[in-house]
C-alpha cells in the first residue's frame, strides 16, 4: 500500500466514523421527525413539541442532545429559542429521505 492508498484508507475511516454517528442521531423517530421539521425552517420548542407530541421536557432532551451532537444550532430571540438544522449536507441528506419516503 503506498503512501497516497494509507491517507485515503484514513480518511475513509475517519469519514465513515462521522457518518456512522451522524445516523445515530437520525435513528431515533423523534429526533428524525424534529429534523424533518427544521429542514424547512427554524422552529421554536413550542412548534417542535406540538409537531411531535411530547412533553416539553422531552423535547428539551432531545434538542439537548442533538446540539451536544453538533446536529442542530439555536439562537434566542426574546423569550423563544430558534432550532435549525447545523449542517447543509444534513440538510440535503434529509431533504433525499424525505423525498423518497414521505
Amino acid at each position: 500500500m503506498t503512501i497516497s492508498d494509507q491517507s485515503l484508507s484514513k480518511t475513509l475511516l475517519k469519514q465513515c466514523d462521522t457518518v456512522s454517528q451522524l445516523l445515530k442521531s437520525l435513528s431515533h423517530p423523534v429526533r428524525l421527525k424534529i429534523l424533518c421539521q427544521l429542514i424547512e425552517r427554524e422552529r421554536t420548542v413550542n412548534e417542535l413539541t406540538e409537531f411531535c407530541e411530547i412533553s416539553q421536557s422531552a423535547m428539551s432532551q432531545f434538542l439537548g442532545r442533538m446540539k451536544q451532537e453538533g446536529v442542530v444550532d439555536s439562537r434566542r430571540e426574546q423569550n423563544f429559542m430558534y432550532y435549525r438544522v447545523n449542517d447543509p449536507s444534513l440538510v440535503k441528506l434529509l431533504r433525499a429521505i424525505k423525498e423518497i419516503y414521505c
